[in-house]
């Protein structure tokens, strides 16, 4: 009897303990069904919003102005958002002469950059239930 006990707690606290969630982000603005969308997930500071040094990658042809795409079994925790619009399919991020993109971006909490990248403190997201976030793209 204990034994069984045993394995219907170890069994509850794995699934309690264990739990993942989706995150569904609403893409607007796009200006154009040409190229790519890429989104990118942090995880942390230090990586954010670096180029592959993304907790996870989404990369998926525009067929709409706008769309939602969903990032599946994250486990509870802060995470934030980076998207780019690749509408030359080059998989950059093209910037002019002072670094400001030129093709559209967006970051979680729709936060708009001034003359730096933002932080992962401006961008934070917590996920701790399913979540739906929105993002206007900046072109």
């Amino acid at each position: 009897m204990r034994y069984i006990i045993y394995i219907l707690i170890t069994l509850w606290s794995q699934g309690l303990f264990s739990q993942t969630f989706n995150l569904s982000i609403a893409i607007t603005e796009i200006r154009s069904t040409d190229g790519e969308i890429v989104i990118g997930l942090y995880n942390n500071k230090e990586s954010f919003p670096l180029v592959d040094k993304q907790y996870k990658e989404i990369t998926t042809e525009v067929k709409s102005f706008s769309g939602i795409y969903i990032i599946k079994d994250l486990p509870k925790g802060e995470y934030a958002v980076a998207i780019f619009h690749d509408e030359n399919s080059d998989m950059i991020c093209n910037t002019n002469f002072f670094g400001i993109p030129k093709e559209g971006y967006g970051f979680s909490n729709n936060f708009r950059p001034k003359l730096s990248k933002p932080d992962f403190s401006d961008c934070k997201i917590v996920i701790n239930a399913d979540t739906l976030i929105n993002i206007k793209l900046i072109y």
